[in-house]
């Protein structure tokens, strides 16, 4: 059975860093679109950043371009997320998720979803 486990969230300072990982475990298909995603309260979910398995492309949503960044580890079926100069505006539960495709961070391509890590930026 397919599995996603996010890990690395918590309190942080801001301007503070934290870098989150993702493994997958129970693959059994391939896939080429793995993405990070947040949904803080009230609003909606929302691609942060998402990367092509085959290839390398990266996909950033503008507000955290420069101070994210994705990356992955195909033989370990991980994937991470480092992030800089945190915000109180990214305060969010943060997911990961996997498609078949690649298509940069188009949530409704993202068929498996992991259960999340909560990031939360504050003095």
């Amino acid at each position: 059975q397919l599995q996603l486990v996010e890990s690395g969230g918590g309190l942080v300072r801001p301007g503070g860093s934290l870098r989150l990982s993702c493994v997958a475990s129970g693959v059994t298909r391939d896939y080429y679109g793995i993405g990070w995603f947040r949904q803080a309260p009230g609003k909606e979910r929302e691609g942060v950043s998402c990367i092509s398995n085959s290839d390398g492309s990266t996909y950033y949503a503008t507000s955290v371009k420069g101070r994210f960044t994705i990356s992955r580890d195909s033989a370990k079926n991980t994937v991470y997320l480092q992030m800089n100069s945190l915000k109180p505006e990214d305060t969010s539960v943060y997911y990961c998720a996997i498609a078949p495709t690649f298509n940069l961070c188009a949530l409704t391509r993202y068929e498996d979803w992991g259960q999340g890590t909560q990031v939360t930026v504050s003095s």
